[in-house]
C-alpha cells in the first residue's frame, strides 16, 4: 500500500511511476479524496469544539436562572453533536474510498527496473550452463517412457479435472527428493530457518501481501472463509504482521516446503499438456524480512539461493530482470530464473524473486525499531521460489532423459534416493 503523505508531496514522481507500470495518472484522484477527508476531519474537530465550548455554558445559563439562554446551548450542543456525528461518518466514508483505491494500485518500480509493456522487454542478465546436445529428438517429460508409469493425469482428471495429476512410484520419489534436497541446502548452507506452516488462511493475511481484495479470482477460498495459500510467502511474511520488531533481529530468513494452490484464472488452453502448470503443486519458498538499508543487497543473495539450487542440479537456466509491465503487483523489483527445458527446446520459468520494499509492510503494518532510536520504521520484505518443485522435476526428466527411454539422474539426488541414480525405462528407481 502506498504512503499518502509521499503522494501529497511528489504527485508527479507517482504518476511517472504509475505510467511506467502502464497504469493512468492517479495522484489528482486520489489527493481530492484525501482533501475531502482532512476537510470533513477539520470540520468534524470544528464542531466538536463547538459543542465543548456550548456545553461548559449550558451549567453556568442554568445556573444565573438563564432559561432562554440555557435552552438555546442545549440546542446547539444537539445541533454540534448530529454534526459531529454525522461530519465523522462522511470522513469515514471518503477515509473508505481512499484505502480502497490505494490498495487496488501496485507497487511502484524501482527507476533501475527496464521498462516495458510484457515479457518482451525482460532483459536476461546472466546464462549459466550449457544446454546439453541431444543425438535424438528430445521429449517432453509427459512423454519419456520411463516417467509415464509414475505420472498419472487420467486417474487425477478423474477425482479432480483438469491441471491435477498423481505422481507414483519413481517420479513421485525424486519429487520428494527434490524438495528434501532443495531445504537442506537452504538451511545448511544459506542460513535460512525452515518453517511448517499452514496452507489455510484469514483474509487478513491475504490481504497483507496483495492477494485481496484485487486478485481472489487466482485462489481458492472455502466455504467457512479460510484461503488455501497460492504459495507460503502469504503465511511466512505475515508472521511479522502487526509486530514492532527490534533492528537487532533483522535479517530474518525463512524457507518453507508447502502445498500450494492457484485457480490459474485467465490460463484457458495455455500449458494444457503435462504438469507444467497446475491447480495444486509444490514449492520450497524463501522470504526474507530486512531493514530499508539492506532489501536490495539481499535481493541478490537471494537470488544466488535460487541459482545455487539448480547449478547443484546441473540444469542449465537464465537469470532476467523482468521489466514494469511483467512484474507481479506487489514487487518494486524482480528477478526470474528460466530454466532450460529441452522437450520444449525454451527456457521456462522455475523462480521470482522480488523485493516489495515497504508495500506488504503497510498492508500488514511491520515494523521494526532502528537500533539508533527514533520512531518504528516499516520493514521491507522479499519473497522467492528456492524452488517450484514440480518445474525442477520436469527440468530434471527433460535434461536427464536418454534414447531408450530412461533417465540419468543428478549426482546431488543420489544420497535422498538410497544411491540410486537413474530412472530405467520401464519406470523403475535403479
Amino acid at each position: 500500500m502506498h504512503d499518502i503523505r509521499i503522494i501529497r508531496e511528489f504527485p508527479d514522481r507517482f504518476d511517472t511511476a504509475l505510467s511506467r507500470r502502464g497504469l493512468s495518472a492517479l495522484s489528482g484522484e486520489i489527493l481530492a479524496i484525501d482533501e475531502a477527508r482532512r476537510s470533513k476531519i477539520l470540520a468534524a474537530e470544528t464542531a466538536q469544539a463547538e459543542q465543548n465550548r456550548a456545553s461548559k455554558e449550558v451549567g453556568a445559563a442554568k445556573a444565573r436562572g438563564d432559561e432562554a439562554e440555557f435552552e438555546r446551548l442545549r440546542a446547539l450542543v444537539a445541533e454540534k453533536k448530529a454534526e459531529v456525528a454525522r461530519l465523522n461518518e462522511e470522513a469515514a466514508a471518503e477515509d473508505a474510498r481512499l484505502r480502497d483505491m490505494l490498495v487496488a494500485i501496485p507497487n511502484l518500480p524501482l527507476d533501475e527496473v527496464p521498462e516495458g509493456p510484457d515479457e518482451s522487454a525482460n532483459v536476461e542478465i546472466r546464462r549459466w550452463g550449457t544446454p546439453r546436445g541431444f543425438n535424438f529428438a528430445p521429449k517432453e517429460h509427459f512423454e519419456i517412457a520411463g516417467v509415464k508409469p509414475g505420472m498419472d493425469f487420467a486417474t487425477a482428471a478423474k477425482l479432480s479435472g483438469s491441471r491435477f495429476v498423481m505422481l507414483k512410484g519413481a517420479v513421485i520419489r525424486v519429487h520428494r527428493a527434490l524438495a528434501q534436497f532443495m531445504l537442506d541446502t537452504h538451511v545448511t548452507e544459506h542460513g535460512l530457518t525452515e518453517t511448517w506452516t499452514p496452507v489455510l488462511v484469514k483474509d487478513e493475511a491475504m490481504f497483507g501481501t496483495g492477494q485481496l481484495p484485487k486478485f481472489s479470482e487466482d485462489s481458492y477460498q472455502t466455504t467457512n472463509g479460510w484461503w488455501l495459500i497460492p504459495t507460503s510467502e502469504v503465511t511466512l511474511t505475515n508472521t511479522v504482521a502487526g509486530e514492532i520488531l527490534d533492528e537487532a533481529q533483522l535479517p530474518i530468513r525463512m524457507t518453507a516446503h508447502t502445498q500450494c494452490f492457484r485457480s490459474e484464472a485467465g490460463s484457458a488452453g495455455k500449458d494444457t499438456s503435462g504438469m507444467l502448470r497446475q491447480h495444486q503443486f509444490e514449492k520450497v519458498e524463501m522470504v526474507s524480512i530486512t531493514t530499508p538499508e539492506t532489501s536490495l543487497a539481499e535481493h541478490e543473495r537471494m537470488t544466488g539461493c535460487a541459482e545455487a539450487i539448480l547449478q547443484k542440479l546441473g540444469l542449465p537456466y537464465r537469470t532476467i530482470v523482468l521489466c514494469t509491465g511483467d512484474m507481479g503487483f506487489g514487487a518494486t523489483k524482480t528477478h526470474d530464473l528460466e530454466v532450460w527445458l529441452p522437450g520444449q527446446n525454451t527456457y521456462r520459468e522455475i523462480s521470482s524473486v522480488s523485493v516489495c520494499g515497504d508495500f506488504q509492510a503497510r498492508r500488514m503494518n511491520a515494523r521494526f525499531r532502528p537500533a539508533g532510536g527514533g520512531k518504528p520504521e516499516f520493514v521491507h520484505t522479499l519473497n522467492g521460489s528456492g524452488l517450484a518443485v514440480g518445474r525442477c522435476l520436469i527440468a530434471v526428466l527433460e535434461n536427464g532423459q536418454q534414447e531408450d527411454g530412461s533417465v540419468e539422474l543428478p549426482e546431488a539426488l543420489h544420497p535422498y534416493l538410497g544411491g540410486k541414480t537413474r530412472i530405467s525405462a520401464d519406470g523403475t528407481l535403479e
